[in-house]
């Protein structure tokens, strides 16, 4: 009974709020009558594990709710539907830029997630340049800014993700330069970059345009496709996932407060952390189960009944967050003073912790995640408003930054080749880099040889930064701070991200 009325009283500080829109109140009365439901079968010790008290949590779902009614991210294969429309949306193919554009405005409201947007918006440019020779230039770029403002001010987080590239097109150089101009944080962007592939000049477009709107970002293509084969995406923050399926769920281990566990470091390796995984990849089986044979989602959905997207192409997200302050607490249990990010028993003590987690995501097998050999995809999840003294990923602490950049990339190149579903790393750059935008593409190129897999950069002054894997304007979050309402979600997720976990505050490039 005690739940009951709390989550009551949830309820009605969400229906008397003042900060939130009519639709950011829906989105979060939903989330409390799921609360309410108990429909799985959860692991013994899970509990206690998912307890949301600051130092002790040691997983955590994301909000995905009691009861799972859909995947967490769907990836429809929106080319299908360019060539052949969609009979319960009552659309023909498009043929011609105007039918295109609203047509595939139409299909993202109808595309679920866990945020209730769509996390994929397509190979933007590939998806629009069949169309470029319909209308001229001028006017192609004055419909390019009336789609993403309607992108912008409709899907209303910044987990919304368009790919470009890896090939340089017309529509790719116009949808950058649109970019530039209207200095909007939605959607996310990623550029597909490939140096056997995309000409220098586009590379340097997309670097003046990352710049400017903190996207897109870079992505390594060859990396990518080698492992998710070429039909891969990127969607959400920075997650690399398969075209016409998607995840069916993420959940994340808090390394730090399992480090917080162990005797020593030999009880973490043998007790904590396998004991901490396996309860994590039950319940993530558990969400799984339910998703494919009880939810109904993949029977009765238009997406799967038309073939956009094939509950075969499905897998999972094992994450984690925490790896500098796990490592960090478990060299002080040993008596040394190396810290993550600085000192090379520490890094390797990360790498060994990396092992440790990708020998057991290799030998878990879930019967529905056929598509990536039966196995779950790591992914180092970029952390989220209420985390405090938990750094994203592998990722060295705001603040503890190697003062050269060199050398704070030799340290990602250790950890980047776990996570083909998705890990990254954020620069914000001097303003100065604006008169030699090359310098930031010779980065990229030297960083992808080294086997990195995702990097953002964006001036250090602008009003559109990266906070973690999603964007956001200092402009709203200001506004939000002051009590004022604001048109995204994601704003409100940024705020939280300033104030605990001192994203504004990067070491500066």
């Amino acid at each position: 009974m005690e739940r009951v009325e709390n989550t009551r009283q949830e309820i009605l500080n969400i229906i008397t709020s003042r900060k939130l829109t009519h639709e950011q109140k829906l989105t979060n009365l939903a989330g409390q009558a799921d609360s309410l439901l108990e429909v799985l079968d959860l692991p013994d010790g899970l509990e206690d594990l998912l307890e949301p008290v600051e130092g002790k949590q040691c997983i955590c779902d994301l909000f995905e709710g009691h009861a799972p009614v859909r995947p967490r991210y769907i990836v429809p294969d929106y080319a299908k539907f360019m060539r052949e429309g969609s009979k319960f949306l009552q659309l023909d193919p498009p043929k011609d830029i105007y039918e295109a554009i609203n047509s595939l405005l139409i299909f993202y409201k109808n595309v679920p997630s866990v945020t209730n947007y769509p996390v994929y918006l397509g190979n933007i440019d590939e998806l629009l340049e069949p169309f470029m020779d319909d209308v001229d230039e001028a006017q192609a770029k004055k419909l390019f800014k009336l789609f993403f403002t309607h992108i912008d001010r409709t899907v209303l987080d910044s987990f919304s993700h368009a790919d470009i590239g890896p090939k340089a097109t017309r529509a790719g150089r116009l949808i950058l330069e649109v970019e530039r101009e209207l200095l909007d944080a939605v959607p996310n962007i990623t550029m597909k970059y490939d140096t056997d592939i995309t000409p220098d000049d586009f590379g340097i477009e997309c670097v003046k345009t990352a710049l400017k709107t903190a996207k897109p970002s870079f992505a390594n293509h060859k990396m990518f496709k080698k492992e998710l084969g070429e039909n891969y995406v990127i969607a959400s923050c920075y997650n690399g996932l398969l075209l016409g399926g998607g995840s069916y769920t993420l959940c994340r281990l808090i390394l730090g407060n399992i480090a917080k566990r162990a005797k020593d470091k030999k009880d973490f390796f043998e007790n904590q952390l396998p004991y901490v995984m396996e309860r994590m990849a039950l319940y993530m089986d558990e969400r799984i189960r339910f998703e494919v044979e009880e939810s109904g989602f993949f029977e009765s959905n238009f997406l799967a009944k038309e073939g956009f997207i094939h509950r075969d192409r499905f897998t999972a997200m094992f994450g984690m967050v925490g790896m500098a302050e796990c490592v960090n607490i478990l060299m002080e249990l040993e008596g040394k003073k190396g810290r993550f990010g600085h000192d090379k028993e520490a890094d390797d003590l990360g790498v060994e912790i990396m092992e440790a987690i990708n020998a057991f995501n290799n030998a878990h097998v879930n019967p529905y995640c056929e598509a990536t050999g039966g196995h779950f995809l790591l992914h180092a999840q970029v952390g989220i408003a209420q985390d405090k003294n938990i750094t994203p990923g592998t990722r060295i602490p705001i603040g503890e930054e190697p003062k050269e950049l060199i050398d704070q990339l030799r340290h990602c190149s250790r950890f980047h080749k776990y996570f083909p579903s998705g890990t990254g790393d954020i620069f914000p750059v001097d303003v100065t880099v604006h008169k030699n935008p090359q310098f930031v593409l010779d980065i990229v190129k030297g960083a992808f040889q080294a086997d990195l897999r995702y990097l953002s950069f964006y001036e250090s002054d602008g009003d559109v930064i990266r906070v973690t894997g999603y964007l956001a304007k200092r402009s709203e979050i200001e506004k939000y701070q002051k009590g004022e309402s604001v048109l995204q979600n994601t704003t409100q997720l940024a705020t939280g991200a300033t104030e605990n976990g001192h994203v504004q505050e990067r070491r500066i490039r």
